[in-house]
């Protein structure tokens, strides 16, 4: 619940929601303790509709949320039937691009295809937030989507792309090589920028 009680705390009535009733639970609580008033809403995405009514100024999908929807078009309808009339649908994501390389290897070597119609299937070690976490069950997957997909798939559900920015940096240790630079991202070492890690969409 945090990206959504950042909005809060600068002045936004705020609804967030997630499919899992432990993570909607944290949220409620740090909201709570942080005396930030803010709806969550527990359901799996697909569901959203039978358990959330109206529009809304800006409607807000964040870092690492993609990779786990297993149909693009679905989602982008969903999103953009509740983007009110003179609001707009914003994403921030890490770019699939970057999704091609080796999140095991110092250096950037290609292992996974970027075209892909199945899930990819992973043994988990740890997590993004801790790479020594043990977790069950040890095993996920993940679905690629390229660019070209995620944008089309926005533009049929009957929006209107704005900007579309491509950025070289990322906001955890996407790839071991990376650094931090002190201002809460990742980034090539010694200034090399050779592949976008993130982008940002704006549309209305």
């Amino acid at each position: 619940g945090h990206d959504t009680l950042s909005w809060a705390r600068l002045g936004a009535a705020v609804t967030g929601m997630d499919f899992s009733p432990e993570a909607i639970g944290i949220a409620r609580q740090t909201a709570a303790e942080l005396n930030l008033p803010a709806r969550f809403i527990c359901c799996n995405l697909y569901d959203l509709p039978a358990n959330l009514e109206g529009q809304f100024d800006i409607v807000y999908t964040s870092y690492g949320v993609l990779c786990w929807l297993n149909d693009i078009p679905r989602w982008a309808k969903i999103a953009a039937s509740y983007v009110k009339p003179g609001g707009f649908f914003y994403i921030a994501e890490f770019h699939p691009f970057a999704m091609v390389f080796d999140d095991e290897a110092d250096v950037l070597r290609y292992r996974y295809p970027y075209f892909l119609n199945a899930p990819l299937s992973f043994e988990v070690k740890g997590s993004y937030a801790d790479r020594e976490a043990q977790l069950t069950p040890g095993k996920d997957f993940e679905w690629q989507h390229t660019l070209g997909d995620i944008v089309s798939a926005l533009i049929e559900a009957g929006l209107r792309i704005e900007f579309l920015h491509e950025h070289p940096f990322t906001v955890y240790e996407q790839l071991p090589f990376l650094k931090p630079d002190g201002n809460g991202y990742w980034r090539f070492p010694e200034g090399e920028e050779p592949v976008p890690l993130m982008f940002s969409l704006r549309a209305s």
